[in-house]
């Protein structure tokens, strides 16, 4: 795992581009996984605003909300193509994004992991971390090798989303998720942290001990990994100076 600290939500977003776009050159029809949330919006918006040329790219996502289908403004899908997808050069068949409003949810998992196979698995997949340590809609207690399926959320998860809905109206209890064993077989990972509220979720993640109750500290199985973080989201890391030191001096390496 390589554990990158910037100072803020921009830095965080310039290297996350950064090793997005390296992705890119080397291969130009990259299998990219995309994540919902706030955090990677400013990833988004600098790839949108290069301009580059995705027609090659194939899609994935990581979740969505049972019962909203794509034009609902509340869906993770909706949200993908306004933030991303709807602002880049793309091929429309080349985007397969999870259907919240799918009739036969079992089935639609088990095609979604086919699609994954098809495209040669994914080359890099973005992740978020929630406040109780999900990845995707991994709810602490998830097995550590669940593959796509539906999967039932619980309050603290419920609590964050219910902020983007009109009061009275109640936030989907279940979701449709990339299961924790689908995401660790990516080719990369990179997950992106910012704000206080993560700080004690990232610590668990990358210095707790690997535990379902933890289901982000799975990423430390995988060969590589880049947590990238700012300040804030890395405030409660013991080594964060040596994760510092180790940054700023990798290039040194053999040198």
């Amino acid at each position: 795992m390589e554990v990158i600290l910037r100072p803020d939500g921009e830095s965080v977003a310039a290297t996350a581009f950064e090793l997005v776009l390296s992705a890119l050159k080397a291969k130009p029809n990259l299998v990219l996984g995309l994540a919902t949330g706030n955090t990677p919006l400013a990833l988004y918006r600098r790839l949108r605003e290069a301009r580059l040329d995705l027609r090659k790219v194939r899609f994935f996502n990581l979740d969505e909300l049972v019962g909203l289908g794509p034009r609902d403004p509340r869906s993770f899908q909706h949200f993908l193509r306004a933030n991303l997808l709807d602002g880049l050069r793309v091929t429309p068949g080349n985007v397969r994004l999870l259907r919240g409003d799918a009739d036969d949810l079992e089935q639609a998992a088990a095609s979604y992991e086919a699609a994954i196979r098809k495209a040669g698995g994914i080359d890099l997949q973005i992740l978020g971390i929630g406040r109780n340590g999900h990845i995707g809609f991994n709810e602490p207690g998830s097995s550590l090798g669940s593959r796509t399926r539906p999967k039932t959320l619980e309050a603290t998860t419920l609590a964050d989303y219910a902020r983007g809905f009109p009061a009275g109206k109640a936030v989907p209890r279940f979701s449709i998720t990339m299961g924790i064993g689908t995401i660790l077989e990516a080719r990369r990972l990179l997950l992106l942290a910012t704000g206080g509220a993560k700080a004690e979720p990232i610590r668990r993640v990358v210095e707790g001990p690997v535990t379902s109750e933890v289901p982000g500290s799975a990423l430390q199985f995988h060969p590589l990994a880049h947590v990238i973080l700012d300040e804030a989201a890395g405030a409660r890391l013991s080594r964060r100076d040596y994760w510092k030191w180790v940054y700023a001096n990798k290039w040194r390496v053999g040198q």
